[in-house]
């Protein structure tokens, strides 16, 4: 008898009139038990809105929920909102906040804020007094409205004041487009938004096309976003014909995506870093570009949000926000990791999937990388320096002092100074620790210096280069160059 009680178990049940009928009226006899027998008064709206509707989506998975009418006009709100600044790149330590760069044309630059500037108050409010994680958060707020500002210049005694109004910013999805080597490209892409795929196509054009002989695609820490963003970026490097994504849902949403047959791909090898960051529109790229063989994916395992949610106006200004359908990639993996415990069991023994030349790749919720490189742990010494953020404050005082030019490297002399200047300030490691360091700093020091003199983007370049992760990327894609 167990395999007809199996069968019986297994088969979908459609509830019938009569069934939601009196399941209606047991939500009802409940309600009026509690509202004429509680000992306090209930708000029956509260008690509705706030827990019947959301308990009972959260038996469906994590990601469906309910709105109620001020929770509904906030999400409408942030959907129609617009980005504003002041256009000024800073950097965040504990206590201090020091500006990198004010970015031309912006707010920030036509006051004459300038890299090196510490700002010391916003709106009369001392952030030295803040946490780390409360002067984040009061910068945010503080860039939506006119906000005064209290500056300490470099060389300067005198404390300067500010009063900066907010412009909407632009925010380009491609942060950074340039040569890691000088045949090799590097796109850093952080998030997916309707302009992204054409983006990239500039910046690989901007580069030299299809002349590279390789190009790193940095998705580490990209939410994701619009879809169709991600559905253009893969068909920059897939084939005519080849499938991208697949969704499928319980009420007939199934659907394949394949790339457009007018599409004329660049064929360069490629290399996709990835992390616990890497997330849904991202997730969709990744792993149409593995399970084609088109691309080495290196970091560390994705997120797995490959869900697709559709959000329902109702009645009374409420909405829900649901989950129906699923996206898989072209092997047939899904993105999405399991939403709950007896899914993740099923997980553990799910079927291996394979790439079109025959490679395993695995199930069960975000992209597995083809290689595993993780992002190397601090040294104490790195630690203290950071936090202390003694590196940054020694660039300022350098360029302010030596005044180098864009061709500038850190030297044996430079290494000195800088150590005379943290011992200064209490930073006294042992002459093993700074020997052992000595690579790192050289080129900490150097991508500190190259955003005083070149900006912030000059900076970033050096930091990617000493990447760990880029230069596994580096070694996998000089392999397979012509």
């Amino acid at each position: 008898m167990l395999l007809p009680l199996l069968f019986l178990m297994a088969a979908p049940v459609s509830p019938g009139p009569n069934d939601l009928d009196r399941e209606v009226k047991r939500f009802l006899d409940v309600l009026e038990a509690a509202r004429s027998h509680a000992a306090d008064p209930i708000q029956e709206e509260n008690a509705i809105y706030d827990g019947a509707l959301p308990a009972m989506l959260r038996t469906l998975d994590p990601h469906s929920v309910f709105f109620n009418p001020a929770q509904f006009e906030q999400l409408q709100h942030m959907e129609q909102s617009e980005q504003k600044g002041f256009g000024t790149v800073v950097s965040v330590l504990p206590g201090r906040v020091i500006i990198l760069q004010a970015l031309p044309g912006t707010p920030s630059a036509r006051a004459g804020l300038a890299p090196g500037d510490e700002i010391l108050a916003v709106n009369n409010v001392a952030l030295a007094r803040l946490e780390f994680d409360q002067i984040i958060q009061f910068l945010g707020q503080a860039r939506q409205h006119e906000a005064d500002l209290i500056v300490r210049r470099p060389g300067s005694a005198r404390l300067l004041g500010f009063t900066l109004k907010p412009q909407l910013m632009d925010s380009p999805s491609v942060e950074h487009a340039f040569m890691v080597t000088p045949s090799i490209g590097y796109i850093r892409v952080a998030s997916f938004d309707p302009k992204t795929g054409n983006d990239i196509q500039k910046a690989i054009d901007s580069l030299g096309g299809a002349k590279l002989h390789g190009l790193v695609l940095d998705l580490r820490n990209n939410p994701g976003g619009v879809v169709e963003a991600a559905l253009q970026t893969a068909s920059l490097f897939l084939k005519p014909g080849q499938r991208i994504l697949s969704v499928r849902g319980r009420r007939g949403q199934d659907k394949n995506v394949d790339v457009p047959n007018l599409a004329t791909p660049y064929t360069f090898p490629l290399a996709v870093l990835v992390n616990e960051k890497t997330a849904s529109a991202a997730e969709i790229v990744t792993g149409a570009l593995q399970d084609h063989d088109r691309a080495v994916v290196i970091g560390v395992p994705t997120y797995g949000k490959g869900l697709v949610q559709s959000v329902y106006p109702l009645t009374g200004g409420t909405a829900m926000a649901l989950t129906t359908a699923f996206y898989y990639t072209p092997s047939g993996r899904s993105i999405q990791h399991p939403l709950n415990d007896t899914q993740l069991l099923l997980s553990k023994s799910a079927p291996e999937y394979k790439t079109d030349s025959g490679r395993i790749v695995h199930g069960g919720g975000g992209i597995q990388p083809d290689i595993i490189t993780e992002p190397p742990i601090p040294s104490q010494l790195h630690q203290v320096l950071e936090v202390s953020g003694v590196i940054p404050s020694f660039a300022i005082d350098y360029v302010e002092r030596h005044k180098p030019d864009a061709s500038f490297r850190v030297t044996g002399d430079t290494l000195d100074e800088f150590e005379v200047y943290a011992s200064a300030r209490g930073i006294q490691p042992s002459v093993a620790e700074w020997q052992s360091e000595s690579d790192w700093l050289a080129s900490r020091l150097n991508e500190e210096i190259q955003t005083q003199i070149g900006g912030v983007q000059k900076g970033d370049e050096v930091a990617v280069r000493r990447d760990p992760v880029v230069r596994t990327a580096l070694d996998q894609l000089a392999k397979s160059a012509p």
